[in-house]
């Protein structure tokens, strides 16, 4: 079993940045992808960026050009990168590891975190 723990979300004024983080609790070698999506109140949840084994990645339109995600070289951790926040990105994220089915943004993946909330004001 393997866990996933966020953390670097906070509170940002717009224009700002955060740095998310999650680490799984063992390494993920055999994931074919990790993901961050977010979920904001009253809405669904929805893919914002996507990390494929071999260095693929995937964004949101919304978010393409802001944010970015990485992985370090032991594979155990993912970052989100968000840069000129906005108000519209308020919303608990959550990294996802280990996609089941079809390709993001599909949500069939098999580890997800708790999420980290992040709140930006004007």
């Amino acid at each position: 079993q393997v866990h996933l723990v966020e953390s670097g979300g906070g509170s940002v004024q717009a224009g700002g940045s955060l740095r998310l983080s999650c680490r799984a609790s063992q390494y993920i070698y055999n994931s074919n992808c990790v993901a961050w999506f977010r979920q904001a109140p009253g809405k669904e949840r929805e893919g914002v960026a996507a990390f494929y084994d071999g260095g693929t990645t995937y964004y949101d339109p919304s978010v393409k050009g802001r944010f970015t995600i990485s992985q370090d070289n032991t594979k155990n951790t993912v970052y989100l990168q968000m840069n000129s926040l906005q108000l519209e990105d308020t919303a608990m994220y959550y990294c996802a590891a280990d996609l089941l089915r079809g390709s993001w943004p599909s949500p069939d993946f098999r580890y997800w975190g708790q999420g980290t909330q992040v709140t930006v004001s004007s």
